[in-house]
């Protein structure tokens, strides 16, 4: 799929590419390509002159190779932006590239981005720009809005996190935790301790995204100064972020705790039952073992003697254990 995106009265408007020939009718500020079919990266290099690299969007790419500038200037930047879907959170390869176009009236920096699928902070940023005039100025701002919208992105997801885990917290605090409740807290813990650490390496790409664009000089001095307030805004979630690791490490916590006491409860039904039991069957098996002078033979009493002896000796330490509290 093939969109540009241009400017007019301050806004950002969108428009889907179908051919060569409606390409040719704009003078776009951004275009984006998602999962791009041969024809379409054709017309881009046809048009614009842009040989887009096989190796965009590759996830084996090194590091210190994301982010690079050509002699020519154009602009080359691989981020990572986070997909927050419960289901299947995950990030997706983002190539940028600022590429300088020059028409019979001015030269204009272009900005492409290619991409597999649909991200949302994409979608975010074209609402922002259509209901706020003057958001964007140029292809440098759309990157930026980009990166600015990506860490607006992330603080409502950990927003969204703090919401479950203080019903997390609820179920825990409650005190009666089952194994069965138990199960579902430790499997909603791991699921938001997996979003948080997506959030805070996203958020450490984001930042180095940033700075980047800082040392290439490109940009104006208030465009700087956006890029300041972006790298001030992660380094706030950074705090929230680590609130968050200590909070699901106590919600674990406290979450094993309850199910060591369960397990201490069962382990406890039969520590009672094995010292109750302990006596009669004593009793019982030094009758059983007294051949030479058994009560049957010399008190017919004998037999409900011992079973008396066997009955007391059970219940004696049944009532000591409820006195101590030790059967509830």
């Amino acid at each position: 799929m093939l969109n540009v995106f241009t400017l007019a009265n301050g806004r950002l408007f969108q428009e889907e590419i179908e051919s060569l020939e409606d390409l040719a009718r704009f003078t776009p500020v951004w275009v984006d390509l998602e999962s791009p079919t041969p024809e379409e990266r054709r017309w881009v290099r046809q048009h614009f002159g842009l040989s887009i690299p096989e190796d965009a969007m590759d996830e084996d790419i090194e590091e210190s190779a994301r982010f690079f500038q050509e002699d020519n200037g154009e602009l080359h930047v691989r981020s990572d932006f986070l997909i927050a879907d419960d289901d299947d959170p995950r990030t997706v390869r983002v190539a940028f590239i600022l590429n300088e176009q020059n028409d019979a009236l001015k030269s204009h920096r272009v900005l492409f981005s290619i991409h597999d699928e649909d991200v949302p902070v994409f979608r975010l940023l074209r609402l922002r720009a259509r209901r706020m005039p003057g958001l964007i100025e140029d292809a440098k701002d759309v990157l930026l809005s980009l990166f600015d919208t990506d860490a607006e992105y992330c603080a409502d997801t950990v927003e969204g996190i703090y919401d479950d885990l203080e019903k997390v917290s609820r179920q825990v605090l409650a005190g009666d935790v089952t194994d069965h409740k138990a199960g579902e807290v430790l499997a909603a813990i791991a699921r938001h301790e997996d979003m948080s650490g997506r959030i805070r390496r996203n958020m450490m790409d984001t930042r180095r995204a940033v700075s980047f664009m800082m040392r290439t000089r490109l940009l104006s001095t208030a465009q700087h100064e956006d890029a300041r307030q972006i790298l001030r805004d992660l380094d706030s979630l950074d705090s929230h972020t680590g609130f968050m690791f200590e909070k699901i490490n106590f919600l674990m916590d406290a979450t094993i705790g309850f199910i060591n006491i369960n397990q201490n409860k069962i382990i406890k039904i039969f520590s009672v039952a094995a010292v109750s039991l302990l006596p009669p069957t004593l009793v019982a098996s030094s009758y059983g073992m007294n051949f030479e002078h058994m009560p049957e033979l010399q008190w017919e009493w004998g037999y409900p003697m011992a079973i008396g002896m066997m009955v007391l000796a059970a219940v004696i330490p049944m009532v000591y254990f409820r006195k101590r509290g030790w059967l509830r």
